[in-house]
């Protein structure tokens, strides 16, 4: 059998320098790939903390008066105050309000009932809450109406959404931009198209309370998600597979050399011929055995001394 052999007993030639140079550049190949995947989830992992973060800081903090932060039209929401609980004094627009579809709350699908509200400086778009799908699953079955006159709302100030490409029925849209929503409302003829023209802003609200209340109030939008995701374990499971490339790279090339040297040994040989190797270095174990086998041989002849008196 030549020095390298497969487990079930057949011969194996050894491996050649090109085979080897192949197998370590698709093993360091593998690595990088690995840490390229593990350097992107730990980008996303610290992306999401900064959102944790940012959410935690403003969801809690007190509320401003909209015009601190967004000072007059055109004007959007800086990045650090996106969650800032604002103040707006004004009225709702009820004949411009458009459902945003495909938004479920807490798994539940629904709309989420868009009205603009008008300070008077500005016209900021407000998520007033969640109604349930309707009957016929085409719309809600009602919506219930804002509250009239002059109202003071607290709401949670997000950036504009993109405008979305997808198709809506009339009276809805597919993303909170304000743009889309102003459309969509002049497109059912109940307000005139430009009406908000010079007044809008890049951002929409997400309400927290109305003064005073409405006669019928809608669902709660929930708390911002702060859940932090899979990204850090994502992460380190890649960089654990980089090793791992590595790793059963050189675990092979040792392997193989081992067996070019005689060297495939198991646990079992090592225990069997640990008394031969401790009596060629004449070790303690030796020595030790030694002395008890002349202890044993003493003891019978002393037996046999004392049988042959006996005899006698």
């Amino acid at each position: 059998m030549s020095p390298a052999a497969r487990d079930d007993g057949t011969a194996r030639e050894p491996r050649t320098a090109r085979q080897w140079v192949v197998l370590g550049v698709a093993a360091l190949l593998l690595a990088a790939l690995c840490l390229v995947a593990g350097r992107w989830q730990w980008n996303r992992y610290e992306a999401r903390e900064a959102q944790i973060d940012l959410i935690e800081a403003n969801w809690s903090a007190p509320a401003v008066s909209v015009a601190e932060v967004l000072p007059g039209p055109s004007a959007v929401v800086p990045a650090g105050a996106v969650w800032q609980p604002v103040v707006l004094t004004g009225r709702y627009v009820p004949d411009a309000t458009v459902l945003l579809r495909n938004r479920p709350v807490n798994g539940t699908p629904g709309y989420h009932v868009l009205v603009p509200f008008d300070t008077g400086s500005i016209v900021l778009v407000v998520d007033r809450g969640f109604v349930p799908m309707g009957a016929d699953g085409s719309a809600p079955d009602s919506v219930p109406a804002p509250p009239a006159g002059e109202v003071s709302v607290v709401a949670s100030l997000r950036a504009d959404e993109p405008a979305s490409s997808r198709g809506a029925p009339a009276g809805q849209v597919q993303a909170i931009s304000t743009e889309q929503v102003l459309a969509a409302a002049s497109a059912t003829g109940r307000v005139d198209a430009g009406w908000a023209d010079g007044h809008t802003v890049g951002a929409y609200g997400a309400l927290r309370s109305e003064t005073p209340a409405p006669e019928t109030g809608l669902a709660t939008l929930p708390a911002p998600d702060t859940d932090p995701g899979s990204h850090l374990s994502y992460a380190f499971q890649w960089c654990v597979f980089a090793l791992g490339a590595v790793a059963g790279y050189i675990l092979l090339w040792r392997r193989e050399r081992g067996a070019l040297r005689g060297q495939n040994l198991s646990a079992g040989d090592l225990l069997l011929a640990a008394p031969d190797l401790d009596a060629a270095a004449g070790g303690a174990g030796t020595r030790a055995r030694r002395a008890e086998r002349q202890r044993r041989a003493s003891a019978e002849d002393e037996e046999d001394a004392l049988i042959e008196t006996q005899l006698r």
